[in-house]
């Protein structure tokens, strides 16, 4: 089973950067696409960054494209988040998730993290 624990967050200046991380504990990462979603209060989880399996082919949201990198390495079942340029307005709390296919639909997503908190201040 698919056990995702996220780290990384933190609070960090606009303009800055932070790298999360995404551990899948349970050790069954294979064959999963992988992706980021986040959420603030009193608004729905907003589609980040995925990930195919093998790693080649990564897709961001508009909001994220060009300041935010989606990466994996299998061998240590981990997916990262490298996010530079951030803004206030990527304040958030951050989850990782796991899908069988390449997806920005939360529904599709079978396996989730806690979530991370990310504070970027103005």
């Amino acid at each position: 089973q698919v056990q995702l624990v996220e780290s990384g967050g933190g609070l960090v200046q606009a303009g800055g950067s932070l790298r999360l991380s995404c551990a899948d504990s349970g050790r069954t990462f294979s064959g999963y696409a992988m992706g980021w979603f986040r959420q603030t209060p009193g608004k729905e989880r907003e589609f980040v960054a995925a990930i195919t399996w093998g790693g080649n082919v990564p897709y961001y949201g508009d909001s994220v494209k060009g300041r935010f990198t989606v990466s994996r390495d299998n061998a240590k079942n981990t997916m990262y988040l490298q996010m530079n340029s951030l803004k206030p307005e990527d304040t958030a709390v951050y989850y990782c998730a796991a899908a069988r296919l390449l997806t920005t639909a939360i529904d599709q997503y079978d396996y989730w993290g806690q979530g991370t908190q990310v504070t970027v201040s103005s």
